[in-house]
């Protein structure tokens, strides 16, 4: 089944597209800005890159409980598999 869009419901979609990719754009050089500033700190400072990245992740979502529960349950799984060496 083919849907029909009437004239106002073209120039909203229109609409939508426009600023959505325009959004979009902005978002993904905002997301190399941090990406870029977060590898030069991590190397300034001697830090894993991805730990970082993670640290600005879970203080962003202020989700450092859960982000703590997940990995105690991490380090559970691998003593009782014996892989922790």
């Amino acid at each position: 089944m083919s849907q029909t869009f009437s004239p106002d419901q073209k120039k909203k979609l229109e609409m939508l597209f426009k600023e959505g990719i325009s959004v979009m754009s902005e978002v993904e050089v905002l997301n190399e800005g941090l990406a870029d500033t977060i590898k030069a700190i991590a190397e300034e400072m001697e830090i894993k890159t991805a730990v970082l990245k993670k640290a600005v992740r879970v203080a962003y979502k202020v989700n450092f409980q859960q982000a703590s529960d997940d990995y105690d349950l991490l380090e559970t799984i691998l003593e009782t598999v014996g892989r922790t060496d």
